[in-house]
């Protein structure tokens, strides 16, 4: 069955780097969108990455522009996030998505705190 698996949260200082990984499995993963979506306690989500199946095109939320990059490794079936100069405000649920031609698939999300 379709799953994605994330990984890589915990608790950075602010400054710091992170680096989410989304494993798939179940499907072509080289032909599904792959996006990163972002929640925060009392607040909607948001979407914070998109990487086309191909890998050669991203898009990125206002806020997250120029700190955050997305890429993949399709041999791998993995996604990545990679999260620099991280603040307080990054606090947050990160979620990792696929869009694929017959589905959307959600992984559980891991946590991602940025506190002193």
């Amino acid at each position: 069955q379709v799953q994605l698996v994330e990984s890589g949260g915990g608790l950075v200082q602010p400054g710091g780097s992170l680096r989410l990984s989304c494993a798939a499995s179940g499907f072509t993963f080289s032909s599904a969108v792959m996006s990163w979506y972002r929640q925060a306690p009392g607040k909607e989500r948001e979407l914070v990455a998109r990487i086309r199946s191909s890998g050669d095109s991203t898009t990125y939320g206002d806020s997250v522009k120029g700190r955050f990059s997305a890429s993949r490794d399709n041999a791998k079936n993995t996604a990545y996030l990679h999260i620099n100069s991280l603040k307080p405000e990054d606090t947050a649920v990160y979620y990792c998505n696929a869009v694929h031609y017959t589905f959307t698939a959600w992984g559980q999300g891991t946590q991602v705190t940025v506190s002193s």
